[in-house]
């Protein structure tokens, strides 16, 4: 579990730093699963990349994140996070996220995000 914590340590350093397609990159399955809420999952490395994309290109304002608890467990980390930013569909966010990961052979092979709306 040491080696989990240290992984999502610094895709969680990553994101801070600005570099979240970096983590991606480093740290996702090419099969993943990434799913917002009870939404239907977005399916395989490449779907997810230029949904990241997407998403990262329709920030207009980034005001901050920051990671409130991590917790590991056999092959998942779990991440609460606060984010603060304005986008330019939906407004002003500030809001909490749980982030839960399971990881296969060393990388992120499912992502599920929970939030309020």
């Amino acid at each position: 579990m040491a080696k989990l914590l240290e992984k999502i340590s610094e895709l969680n350093d990553l994101i801070l730093e600005g570099k979240a397609l970096e983590a991606f990159e480093k740290y996702y399955h090419h099969d993943v699963m990434m799913q917002e809420n009870d939404n239907e999952p977005t399916v395989g490395k490449e779907a997810n990349r230029i949904r990241e994309i997407e998403f990262f290109d329709s920030i207009v304002e980034f005001r901050f994140a920051k990671p409130l608890k991590v917790a590991v467990g056999e092959n998942f980390t779990m991440v609460q996070w606060h984010y603060d930013y304005t986008h330019k569909d939906w407004g002003v966010r500030n809001y909490q996220q749980i982030s839960i990961q399971e990881w296969k052979d060393g990388q992120i092979i499912l992502e599920q995000f929970i939030y309020s709306n």
